[in-house]
């Protein structure tokens, strides 16, 4: 290798692989554009292969540069377990926390959420309830269980309830790599009600889309609805339809190991938010503290 790897690098790259474009990820990570494509450049020299190819609204990613992705998408995981290992503490909290979860929240945050707790608090117990969301606001509201991580930006939640945001995810379209949208100037509402649309059913998901779609008098042209994200994700990735989901819930390739593209819309399109609920009564326990403490810095990391 010419040159060494940095962690900035991959940082960069994968930010690039997700927008799509250099201008829009120097943006985000709040630095030139001169000095990301150097970067770019430096990292396709260390690798040995072009990783980027550049076109007239941005870049896309060549094989080399898919394969490169599945891997790096890694690194900046292992480095924030690192992190949390050295911050591990010989006197950790005990006892047990029971922690609400949905069903998207579950399977999109659930894995990674239980890793960083285990890792920060050794010795205390993790009790994970995924339930609907009803039902875990009822829980809270009759201390069957200390916390939830719920979608707060879907439905207000109950009076007896209070909440606070901890992620605030973008929703773009997604499509094929080769999809005309994805060439597209700009993109309205109005251009993909002319696509066929895959609608996502699970939590209240189907009441949001039609409040923003509603918003701007256009419907979706829908030709499935389905619970299941995979399902979506692999027809999307067959180019049988579009969808308008959030980066939460993005993965890159479908199961079958078909390449999904994302990018905005030129219209304002609601967040999905997660939040951590807890009850306004009674006295929160010294281990629900602790966690919410650690979602609040999970929350400085990712807003």
């Amino acid at each position: 290798m010419a040159t060494h790897i940095t962690l900035r690098q991959i940082e960069y790259f994968i930010s690039v692989a997700n927008t799509g474009q250099i201008s829009r990820s120097s943006s985000l990570s709040n630095v030139s554009q001169s000095s990301m494509t150097v970067a770019l450049q430096n990292l396709e020299d260390a690798v040995g292969l072009p990783l980027l190819q550049r076109h007239a609204k941005g870049v896309r990613l060549t094989e080399a540069g898919e394969r490169f992705l599945r891997h790096v998408q890694q690194a900046t995981l292992s480095i924030d377990h690192a992190v949390l290992a050295a911050q591990e503490e010989p006197d950790q909290i005990a006892g047990s926390v029971r922690i609400g979860m949905t069903e998207t929240i579950s399977a999109y945050l659930m894995p990674a959420l239980i890793s960083t707790i285990s890792q920060r608090f050794a010795n205390l117990e993790i009790q994970i309830v995924e339930r609907d969301r009803q039902t875990i606001e009822q829980g809270l509201v009759d201390r069957e269980l200390d916390i939830a991580l719920l979608l707060v930006s879907n439905t207000a939640l109950l009076p007896e309830l209070k909440s606070e945001t901890m992620l605030r995810s973008p929703r773009r379209l997604w499509t094929t790599p080769d999809h005309p949208l994805q060439e597209a100037q700009r993109v309205t509402l109005e251009d993909v009600a002319q696509e066929n649309y895959l609608l996502l059913d699970m939590d209240e998901h189907v009441q949001t889309v039609g409040k923003y779609w509603g918003k701007y008098g256009v419907q979706p042209r829908v030709r499935m609805q389905s619970k299941s994200i995979e399902a979506v994700r692999s027809l999307v990735a067959l180019g049988q339809g579009v969808t308008i989901l959030s980066d939460l819930v993005y993965r890159p390739w479908s199961l079958e190991g078909n390449r999904i593209s994302r990018r905005d819309l030129s219209v304002a399109i609601p967040t999905m938010d997660v939040g951590a609920v807890w009850s306004r009564s009674g006295t929160v326990s010294t281990q629900a503290k602790a966690v919410l403490e650690l979602f609040r810095s999970w929350k400085r990391s990712a807003l």
